[in-house]
């Protein structure tokens, strides 16, 4: 069963989603940084709105990921993505 009211709230603190094809949803929003880099926070949630990941990637000056870094279920850290010339 969706938990209505954890949804409103992904909702209003995300502003930005997509519908997954499991009928969960992908949150998104994003903070621009120093530099020209922008961090973008991911959430991902089943149908019941329960999280099952939630990560940061940041983007370079050319909108291009650099990085991740998986905090939930398990924080990775920082991966560094090898940019392509």
């Amino acid at each position: 069963m969706r938990d209505e009211h954890k949804r409103q709230q992904n909702e209003t603190k995300f502003g930005s989603w997509e519908e997954l094809p499991d009928g969960g949803r992908r949150y998104s929003y994003d903070v621009p940084g120093q530099h020209g880099l922008t961090a973008r926070y991911v959430k991902d949630v089943d149908v019941t709105e329960r999280t099952v990941q939630f990560c940061q990637e940041i983007y370079d000056d050319k909108n291009r990921l650099v990085e991740i870094h998986e905090k939930y279920p398990v924080d990775k850290g920082h991966i560094k993505i090898a940019k392509e010339e």
